[in-house]
């Protein structure tokens, strides 16, 4: 077996490669986007919020002054705000990656329900990656590049099937949580096979960063602030957790490394925590059946089929 010799630390160059970021504005979103652009990435950050995005603009840039940035308003929430940041991304140069990072973690006590009537975890975590993916597929295909869902190991330990998969009975936040993300893994590894069926030459991958939080992870004005309790707390969870910043290491890989391959699941070597490596995904995520259904609900609740077609087009130009 071949030894392992990639350095999250020491990216590989990417002077040229466009990257679209959700969720840059904090956490797992935003060390992805300074990892990226520290790399030589153009990065495209986004997020819902003008002033939180703004700020982790200015952070980034403190970090990595010279880094090659964008910013766009996108909240995966909203039907409406996924085509219109689509629109934009779009006509702009090319795009090598797409990462598929916002989401809510801590959901809501009571079932809510976004503008366009879903419930917001799926919405959010689910729908509006499944909808940005699908517009963002043709600049995608003309690059080659490949899109990153994001994982989680919850989905080992609560094997939810998502038969109802926003919540209508029986919501709890915990279950809304955990059956999102069983239908965004799902979708990433279905997503990947309809692309090589269809001859589409983007790679859908999924990566997940096991256990990372913020009090493990470094300060930085705007973008992570965790108080002293929060620091206190977690830091007695140091031998199963880690920052933030290492949980974007395996995301990160994922997106770029050369030898990452559409299909598969990425994690931290020791499960909760350590280096980027190839992981086993879990059984619900990966039956076929429940797959094809998710895939199914999606297109039409957001009413937005991918262009295949299209997409195939777009990589002979």
């Amino acid at each position: 077996m071949a030894r392992d010799t990639w350095d999250p630390t020491h990216l590989p160059d990417l002077h040229g490669r466009r990257y679209l970021v959700t969720g840059s504005n904090a956490g797992l979103g935003f060390f992805a986007s300074l990892q990226l652009a520290g790399a030589g990435a153009r990065v495209i950050m986004t997020g819902r919020n003008p002033n939180r995005l703004a700020a982790a603009r200015a952070a980034l840039l403190r970090q990595v002054p010279d880094a090659d940035l964008e910013s766009l308003m996108l909240d995966t929430s909203n039907l409406g705000s996924i085509r219109a940041a689509a629109a934009t991304a779009r006509g702009r140069t090319g795009l090598d990656g797409v990462l598929l990072n916002a989401g809510i973690v801590h959901p809501p006590a009571q079932r809510q329900t976004t503008s366009d009537r879903h419930e917001l975890v799926f919405a959010t975590n689910v729908l509006g990656h499944y909808a940005l993916a699908g517009e963002m597929l043709p600049p995608l295909a003309a690059a080659r590049g490949r899109m990153v869902w994001l994982g989680s190991m919850s989905t080992s330990m609560w094997q939810y099937d998502p038969l109802d998969p926003e919540l209508e009975n029986g919501y709890t936040p915990w279950r809304a949580y955990v059956q999102s993300k069983v239908a965004a893994t799902a979708l990433g590894f279905e997503a990947d096979r309809r692309l090589r069926s269809e001859k589409v030459p983007v790679a859908s991958l999924v990566a997940h960063p096991g256990y990372s939080i913020g009090g493990r992870t470094r300060g930085i004005a705007g973008v992570n602030e965790p108080n002293r309790a929060k620091r206190f707390r977690d830091n007695l969870q140091a031998p199963i957790a880690q920052s933030k910043e290492r949980g974007a290491w395996v995301l990160v890989r994922a997106l770029v490394d050369p030898a990452a391959e559409g299909g598969q699941f990425w994690g931290p070597s020791r499960g909760m925590r350590g280096a980027p490596r190839p992981a086993s995904a879990s059984k619900v995520t990966r039956d076929l059946d429940v797959a094809a259904r998710m895939w199914h609900y999606c297109e039409h609740a957001t009413r937005v089929p991918w262009p295949f077609e299209k997409a195939r087009k777009a990589k002979r130009r």
